[in-house]
């Protein structure tokens, strides 16, 4: 179900409770879960769900198609879909990375009040098409 390789589609369940929905994603980590107080509330934490699970990911599971899940009523199956790159861009993780620079750029970049994490951040970006 996956059209490029930024946009993550999974089926999602959502099962009616006394107040809101509880929202079932088959098919990551066997059935995760999550839920919500409105099918909108729902919906948007399924997507934040798949986005925490695959922050860190590059490998992706095969996402079931929406005509092979089965339920019964009052249930609801739909889909999710999210940009995992943009989710990335819009909640960073960062880790502390030592890397080794020519003494010359070094002090070239600070006299120039260059940040240097912002930088190579940056760098890796273009250089990765990401």
């Amino acid at each position: 179900m996956n059209k490029s390789k930024n946009l993550l589609v999974y089926p999602v369940i959502l099962y009616p409770e006394s107040k809101g929905y509880s929202v079932e994603i088959p098919d990551i980590d066997n059935g995760t879960w999550t839920q919500g107080e409105t099918i909108e509330e729902a919906l948007l934490m399924a997507e934040d769900v798949i986005g925490i699970m695959f922050e860190d990911e590059i490998d992706f599971p095969k996402a079931t198609g929406l005509e092979n899940l089965n339920v019964e009523d009052p249930n609801i199956k739909t889909i999710v879909s999210i940009d995992i790159e943009a989710y990335r861009r819009n909640n960073p993780k960062t880790v502390r990375k030592n890397v080794t620079v020519p003494e010359y750029l070094v002090k070239l970049g600070k006299r120039n009040n260059i940040n240097f994490s912002a930088t190579l951040t940056e760098a890796l970006r273009t250089k990765l098409g990401v």
